[in-house]
């Protein structure tokens, strides 16, 4: 099976409150699952590292063969790629974790694009610092 995973991860504040979601997708644009959770407090880089790390483990739980990652964090996209080194320890160790998921797949490629054509995941991180 090929789809999309799109991720995204936020704080208000850089630490502060912060949050991820991500929407996986199949193919034909149905959504196989989409999730928001808080994580207390973090970077913004660590909640887009959640955000990539809780959606593959959902693609290895379904069995997702091929998977396509769209985010709109630059730096997560050209860490995952090998284009940067990851220097930051936290986030070394949220990246090999994200690389060993992803071997767990058949195919992964990682896309960075704008904000705006990531809206939902980006909603479910405000509506998951919104929520009380």
């Amino acid at each position: 099976m090929k789809a999309r995973l799109s991720t995204d991860g936020g704080a208000r504040g850089n630490p502060g409150p912060a949050a991820y979601g991500y929407v996986l997708e199949a193919e034909d644009g149905t959504v196989l699952a989409a999730h928001g959770e808080r994580i207390g407090v973090a970077t913004n880089n660590v909640a887009e590292y959640r955000a990539l790390i809780a959606g593959l483990e959902k693609a290895v739980e379904l069995a997702v063969g091929e998977l396509e990652v769209v985010s709109d964090s630059e730096l997560l996209v050209n860490q995952m790629t090998g284009e940067y080194r990851v220097k930051n320890e936290a986030l070394r160790d949220l990246s090999l974790e994200a690389s060993r998921l992803a071997r767990r797949l058949g195919k992964v490629t990682y896309k960075a694009v704008r904000r705006e054509h990531n809206e939902l995941a980006d909603r479910l991180v405000n509506e998951a610092l919104d929520a009380d």
